[in-house]
């Protein structure tokens, strides 16, 4: 059925093309005084830079390091380039709109920047998902866990996020190419995303809007609700650990997980699955710098501090230990 969609909306775009009389858009970005444009050109550089260089650090750590070949951590160095990607989708546009004191962006790049945004969200919800249920497998289900998660599942695993992902950005992408928007070209953000291009238009969002909430959310619900699910049996599997230190161990182990998920799916329910009267412009900005560019930028911290292992092998990476092979 979704193939069937995505055949038919294919063909629209084929036949029409851009219908909305617009041929580029103006990002306002976060501020118009150019004293505060200077202090965010220089704080999002830094944690562009940061994203990308803890991220990077955590891929060549699990990938050279014999020890962190294991599930969780390929699920891991996954993550990592999904959020360098995410965060590749956003600030190097915004930062050369505060260079260049341009902030036009054209209408096919807008469309690259939404398909993108959506593309890299929709991984980082499933990619959780599969976290969740991969420290489920390892603590409810001990004896299995090698049975259960082989190579050949983890990489199945990673290609359904991809491919669903994948799907969902091209839908949501493609239906906007049918709205109108009718010489209104100023997007209230920092980079083009799907809600402040809906409020935009003038033409008809019904069908825009009934994707977003039902294929957008099952891609958003979905991946939430196995992560509750896993982490309900996670907890009454702790309840019946006698020892302290077993159950500190285990919390140890969710622990990062679980904040991760909290950080990320806080802002993205907030911001686009919320009625948009009860939040403003800058509420939509703030929780998406949250999800874009300050949750990728912190995954490799709270990962790495309170894992043993990671540290171990981060250090090791840095240090260039004998015994470390590339």
């Amino acid at each position: 059925l979704i193939l069937f969609f995505l055949y038919l909306l294919l063909n629209r775009c084929m036949e029409g093309g851009n219908q909305s009389g617009v041929s580029e858009f103006i990002l306002l970005g976060l501020s118009d005084q150019p004293e505060q444009q200077r202090l965010l050109f220089f704080l999002f550089f830094i944690m562009y830079l940061i994203t990308g260089l803890g991220n990077l650090l955590i891929m060549l750590a699990t990938n050279f390091d014999s020890r962190l070949h294991t599930p969780m951590y390929f699920f891991l160095s996954n993550l990592s380039l999904v959020d360098i990607g995410f965060t590749s989708t956003t600030i190097p546009k915004m930062l050369n709109n505060h260079i260049t004191k341009n902030r036009m962006i054209p209408y096919d790049g807008c469309l690259t920047q939404v398909f993108f945004g959506l593309l890299f969200a929709g991984i980082d919800n499933i990619l959780l998902a599969t976290m969740a249920y991969d420290r489920y497998v390892a603590i409810c289900n001990p004896l299995h866990y090698s049975t259960v998660m082989t190579p050949r599942v983890c990489a199945l695993l990673v290609l359904v996020s991809w491919s669903w992902s994948f799907t969902n950005a091209l839908t949501e992408t493609l239906l906007l190419t049918r709205l109108s928007f009718c010489g209104h070209n100023e997007i209230p953000h920092f980079f083009c995303d799907v809600n402040p291009l809906l409020k935009l238009a003038c033409s008809d969002t019904f069908i825009n809007d009934l994707i977003i909430n039902t294929v957008g959310a099952l891609t958003v619900f979905l991946p939430f609700i196995e992560i509750l699910i896993s982490y309900a049996h996670i907890f009454m599997a702790v309840m019946k650990i006698s020892s302290v230190s077993g159950k500190q161990k285990v919390f140890s182990t969710c622990g990062s997980h679980l904040t991760v998920v909290c950080l990320f799916y806080g802002t993205i329910i907030g911001v686009y699955f919320s009625p948009t009267s009860t939040h403003t412009a800058q509420q939509d900005i703030a929780a998406a710098v949250m999800y874009t560019v300050v949750t990728p930028m912190l995954n490799p911290f709270i990962y790495s501090l309170r894992n043993k292992d990671m540290k171990g092998a981060l250090k090791m990476l840095i240090t260039r230990k004998p015994g470390f092979t590339l």
